[in-house]
């Protein structure tokens, strides 16, 4: 990390009004270095902008800091425009690592998407999906019947996964959570922690009848046949977050809240 008067700063906004106005307010007080020429690059928004500017910045050497400038914000640091540089030189880095979806739908074409969030497969009419799991080339089980099924990341594992009843992980956690969405068959069970190396295929049941449709983060594929999601072995981005309120912190607080 560079000295703190040193650092070059671009501060890049979600679309709202608080966003736009905290970036206008803070290029004035640091100044506005164009993304790919600073050392850091200041997210301003919540934590679906975070996860837009991840995507934009992935593979390459740029560190993110966020400021919540949103709603929840989990992904964001606290939004405070005093000591900017020598808090950004104080803070915590994690390596995030996507996901890699090759989903092939009912035609024979086969689209490849990244996902920091998650990877969800998610029915496409009133008919429940049914859906067959593999894990490393072996099934594990035959036949889910459901509303959906995802993999996600430690980052994603707070979102979608959260609210799915799945677990949370932590960020440098080497592993994935396989969550169901509605699961009715077989109806008790609630999904799996895999290792990070784990090469999940799953593969649609049915499709005509049953339609499904395969979600990376905002990217959809309609009627799919099959999905394969791995970890990237070679894409990371790095988020930096305060060491007084680490990521750490925040999933603990998060699993103890009520």
């Amino acid at each position: 990390m560079n000295k703190p008067s040193s650092l070059a700063l671009a501060f890049v906004s979600a679309d709202t009004e608080d966003a736009h106005e905290a970036a206008t307010r803070l290029s004035a007080l640091y100044g506005q270095e164009r993304p790919e020429n600073a050392d850091v690059i200041v997210a301003l928004g919540g934590d679906g902008f975070m996860l837009q500017t991840l995507r934009d910045i992935v593979g390459s050497d740029k560190r993110i800091y966020g400021m919540n400038r949103g709603t929840i914000g989990f992904l964001m640091n606290e939004y405070q425009e005093d000591g900017l540089r020598e808090r950004i030189a104080q803070a915590i880095p994690a390596t995030i690592r996507p996901l890699e979806m090759m989903a092939t739908d009912d035609a024979g074409e086969t689209t490849r998407a990244l996902a920091v969030n998650e990877v969800s497969l998610l029915r496409q009419s009133y008919q429940a999906a049914k859906i067959r799991i593999a894990i490393d080339g072996k099934v594990r089980l035959d036949e889910l019947i459901c509303d959906g099924v995802m993999v996600a990341t430690p980052t994603g594992s707070t979102a979608y996964n959260l609210s799915a009843h799945g677990p949370i992980l932590p960020l440098d956690a080497p592993l994935l959570a396989l969550t169901p969405v509605s699961p009715f068959r077989p109806r008790r069970w609630r999904g799996a922690l895999l290792p990070n190396r784990s090469t999940v295929e799953l593969s649609v049941l049915e499709p005509a009848k049953r339609p499904v449709n395969a979600v990376a983060d905002h990217t959809e594929i309609k009627s799919v046949t099959k999905v394969t999601v791995r970890e990237s072995h070679d894409l990371t981005a790095t988020l930096l977050f305060d060491a007084s309120h680490s990521w750490d912190e925040r999933i603990l607080s998060e699993q103890f809240r009520y």
